[in-house]
């Protein structure tokens, strides 16, 4: 993972409001674009910055690719930011 990539795909509010959909469970491109007012190669766009940047996983089901979190790279970067903090990440 390249936090420089995963920043600069956090960077963007369209990204992390997939991300934020994702977060109930895996959605098909079709699902997640519904809730926006954007073309689906814009979708598809959003959907690939994403997945470069570790921060989602698809899976084809069927005739349908699925998208989901990427929950690794996200405690990745939780642990990072909490040990900017001086927090021990695996402290409960």
């Amino acid at each position: 993972m390249s936090f420089q990539a995963t920043f600069k795909a956090l960077s963007d509010p369209t990204r992390r409001a997939i991300l934020d959909l994702l977060k109930d469970g895996a959605k098909t491109a079709g699902e997640i674009g519904s809730s926006f007012e954007m073309t689906g190669a814009t979708v598809s766009h959003h959907l690939s910055v994403l997945r470069e940047a570790g921060l989602i996983n698809d899976e084809r089901r069927g005739k349908f690719i699925c998208y989901e979190l990427n929950l690794s790279v996200l405690d990745e970067i939780t642990g990072w930011v909490a040990g900017l903090k001086g927090a021990d990440p695996h402290e409960k």
